[in-house]
């Protein structure tokens, strides 16, 4: 009974399996069709039209990490608009150049503006969380959402995320919540599509008040981003957005 049990949850795999390859193969091309348009209008708008634009992989796969290269004749600061406007493209993985010969450069060029998106998301409003709790204000859910689509451009670097409090209270024990309130912004990013292993969650606690202002001040409290490492990109087959 164990083993005619055990072949039917293996044959509903398999043919989950089956479904899913036989979705991507009906989707995948549409999609990346409907990328390389976007990306197409952006590099041309941009005044990089001698830029050429790759959506595959060395071994020819699909994919949304697009490899740039070609535009000699094109300005250093057209091809940074470029580039920059190609990794705002939304579904774009991150952009990559191509140097002479097919070696790829080492520089992923997507990163150039999204700490400074996230920064002036974050000038505007920020995260709030339920007093002395790690749980995120419910009306903070928008501004993750647009928190999590500035970074998008940045998958494939490490993010750090980094929790503050004033300093009031025990210093352990601002340093916990700091921490803690760092962990819950990684994990509702996470759940916006952010890949886990490119976020790293840390507190300081009130170690580092907002210069200029009294460490008592509870403007002190927030959550700061920033980009600690830029990982050149390898393309990958076909990931379409979502969830992971």
């Amino acid at each position: 009974m164990k083993a005619f049990r055990l072949a039917n949850v293996l044959a509903g795999l398999i043919a989950v399996i089956a479904i899913a390859f036989a979705t991507n193969a009906a989707n995948g091309p549409r999609f990346i069709a409907g990328l390389e348009a976007e990306a197409k209008a952006a590099r041309d708008e941009a005044g990089a039209s001698g830029v050429r634009l790759s959506f595959r992989t060395a071994e020819g796969w699909l994919t949304r990490h697009p490899i740039l290269s070609g535009g000699e004749a094109v300005s250093d600061e057209a091809r940074t608009q470029a580039a920059q406007a190609i990794s705002r493209v939304p579904g774009i993985g991150g952009v990559t150049w191509q140097g002479a010969g097919g070696t790829t450069r080492g520089e992923q060029v997507a990163t150039f503006h999204c700490k400074d998106d996230v920064e002036a998301i974050l000038e505007a409003r920020s995260i709030r969380f339920s007093e002395a709790s790690a749980k995120v204000d419910p009306a903070s859910q928008t501004v993750l959402d647009e928190v999590a689509t500035a970074l998008q451009p940045c998958v494939g670097s490490i993010i750090a995320i980094t929790g503050h409090t004033d300093g009031n209270g025990d210093p352990d024990a601002n340093l916990a919540l700091s921490l803690a309130r760092a962990e819950a912004v990684r994990w509702a990013l996470i759940g916006r599509g952010i890949p886990a292993d490119g976020l790293r969650a840390e507190g300081k606690g009130s170690e580092k008040p907002v210069e200029g202002l009294d460490p008592l001040d509870s403007a002190n409290r927030r959550i700061e981003f920033s980009v600690i490492e830029t990982v050149p990109i390898k393309p990958t087959p076909i990931d379409t957005p979502g969830p992971g």
